[in-house]
């Protein structure tokens, strides 16, 4: 049950009088949320800490859970190269936000009940396609009482740009991605160009997004999707992170997907764009991490989303990591880990 999913991913602190708020941690594409393990451990000495596997992610995969079982019941090893597969039901991210929505009522349940009935201060603290589940979550359901709980949002490396391929591969595949991104980006709306220019982009988009939306779609059916879903590039695993202790990690780390059915992938891209049309309203209190040269998801998402809601709250913060390409901030080397921590601390203490 979802319940016995979280108590194994739930920390909390040792006295119930030194809770100081309520703590949901949200993973990025194609991982765990049990990769954050000593992060979480960092934040449950005044946290009531909870991570959530999101659909089709972790312990919520249906192939991975039985592999997890098999192994905890002393089997030697599980066959789990088809577990991506099961990102084919993702056409977007609805799935995903109803886990997160799912994962906060419980949390806040939890932390009440821990805190001996006081409503402790939620914030959320996420990674990458997490942090894009998590914006629009808070977008769409502002007027919740769950969301009206959190208090602040963390968002590390945040998916709200397409990845731009580094190197030569990015000569051929870069300009693709951003034509994809465009043109789904016109397709049936009209931005503020001039007519000429808007019969233009949407004579293209009107041609090429049917054409492009169906292919994808045949390419993710049963039977063709195991052949067409790429693997994840080897030069992913060279901006992940600055550590080579944790690049190693990362590689024989079998929890985590290695591949991704290309109707996910284009949900995701499809997600993205309608966020960003909408971002403007995002007023949640936010410390915002990224790295300027991060390839994965380029810096000029957040700097849009920085310059379109930086004043919609006083306590919103930057943190760019200058002339730093990797991704995963909070996995970097060390030093780096336990400044980025250390500031982390410094802004919650500041909205506590």
């Amino acid at each position: 049950g979802l319940g016995d999913v979280y108590k194994r991913q739930a920390l909390f602190p040792e006295q119930p009088d030194s809770v100081r708020g309520c703590m949901l941690m949200v993973h990025g594409m194609n991982e765990y949320i049990g990769r954050y393990n000593d992060i979480a451990r960092h934040f449950s000495d005044r946290f009531v800490v909870a991570g959530v596997d999101m659909t089709a992610h972790g312990l919520t995969n249906p192939v991975l859970l039985e592999g997890h079982r098999s192994i905890d019941s002393g089997g030697i090893e599980y066959d789990a190269t088809e577990a991506f597969i099961e990102q084919a039901q993702l056409r977007n991210l609805d799935p995903m936000r109803k886990d997160i929505d799912l994962a906060l009522n419980y949390l806040i349940e939890r932390c009440d009940h821990f805190a001996g009935g006081n409503q402790l201060p939620v914030f959320i603290l996420s990674h990458s396609l997490g942090s894009l589940v998590s914006a629009s979550y808070l977008l769409q359901s502002k007027d919740s009482d769950s969301v009206s709980r959190v208090k602040g949002i963390i968002f590390s490396g945040p998916a709200f740009s397409v990845t731009e391929v580094p190197g030569w591969r990015g000569w051929f595949q870069t300009p693709l991605v951003h034509f994809t991104f465009y043109t789904h980006d016109h397709f049936l709306n009209p931005h503020n160009e001039p007519l000429p220019l808007m019969v233009i982009n949407q004579t293209i988009a009107l041609v090429t997004v049917p054409l492009q939306d169906g292919t994808i779609e045949l390419l993710s059916l049963p039977g063709a999707r195991s052949l067409f879903s790429p693997t994840t590039p080897d030069w992913v695993i060279d901006y992940l992170t600055d550590w080579e202790e944790e690049k190693d990690r990362h590689r024989k780390d079998d929890y985590i997907l290695r591949r991704s059915v290309l109707r996910y992938v284009l949900g995701v891209e499809k997600e993205i764009i309608r966020f960003r049309r909408k971002m403007d309203q995002f007023d949640i209190p936010y410390l915002l991490i990224y790295s300027e040269e991060d390839p994965i998801t380029p810096a000029w998402g957040n700097t849009d989303f920085a310059e379109s809601t930086l004043l919609n709250h006083r306590d919103n913060e930057l943190m760019p990591l200058l002339g730093k390409s990797h991704h995963e901030q909070l996995f970097s080397k060390p030093e780096l880990t336990r400044h980025i921590l250390a500031t982390i601390d410094q802004w919650l203490k500041l909205r506590l």
